[in-house]
């Protein structure tokens, strides 16, 4: 293991850096524009099904369970094409790139996503996460059950971790105290929607975009 580095950023990805929310939106357009309502919606109920099933988005898996319910239809062929292909780049929140490299100026920074093995990977490749963040990209099943593999491969005395989510934060904090600082970005859905956010801490800063943390030094963030 690696001696421990004084300070490291943790970023989600989904509604964080990227505007997940508009990828979903894109994803549904096209379901409908190429296939029809019928199978956006089918496909949509199969993705909220498997998404209750694993515990995250598996947008691939999704697909093959639906296509077994289409297997004569070669249309269906091409989603997966387009899926993959997808411009993440382009769905960037602004000043996302702009946080990333302010904050690997200050301090260590990883990605620290949740998600599938194949889905989730390519996101973070095609939207240049991967080379912003030199390769230092971590992506669990529950990320927030995961904290000693993240420590075992990032160890640091003190965590910065920005994310959309106030159930994973206030998890990370139960777990870490005070050797965490929770940021809490509210973007997305799941930042306004009040049965996500009910029954948590509070976060130890909010922003109200994730360009804000460019405005931010080491002693903004080293207390909680």
């Amino acid at each position: 293991m690696p001696d421990p580095v004084d300070m490291a950023f943790l970023f989600d990805v989904d509604n964080t850096l990227l505007d997940n929310d508009r990828i979903q939106r894109d994803i549904r357009e096209h379901l409908e524009g190429s296939y029809g309502e019928r199978a956006r919606d089918r496909y949509w109920a199969i993705f909220q099904e498997l998404w209750g099933e694993l515990g995250y988005a598996d947008y691939l898996g999704a697909l093959e369970r639906y296509r077994r319910e289409e297997l004569h239809d070669p249309r269906i062929l091409r989603l997966a094409s387009w899926l993959v292909d997808y411009p993440f780049a382009e769905r960037l929140y602004p000043e996302a790139l702009a946080a990333v490299r302010h904050a690997r100026r200050l301090a260590s920074s990883i990605v620290l996503s949740d998600g599938d093995a194949v889905f989730q990977p390519r996101k973070i490749e095609r939207s240049g996460l991967w080379r912003e963040f030199a390769g230092n990209v971590l992506v669990y099943i529950h990320k927030e059950q995961e904290l000693d593999d993240v420590e075992h491969w990032y160890p640091a005395r003190h965590y910065v971790l920005v994310d959309d989510k106030l159930r994973i934060l206030d998890a990370v904090k139960k777990a870490w105290g005070e050797r965490v600082t929770t940021v809490f970005v509210k973007q997305g859905h799941y930042a306004f929607d009040p049965t996500a956010l009910a029954g948590y801490g509070e976060a130890d800063r909010v922003i109200n975009g994730i360009g804000e943390i460019t405005r931010l030094s080491l002693s903004d963030l080293r207390h909680s």
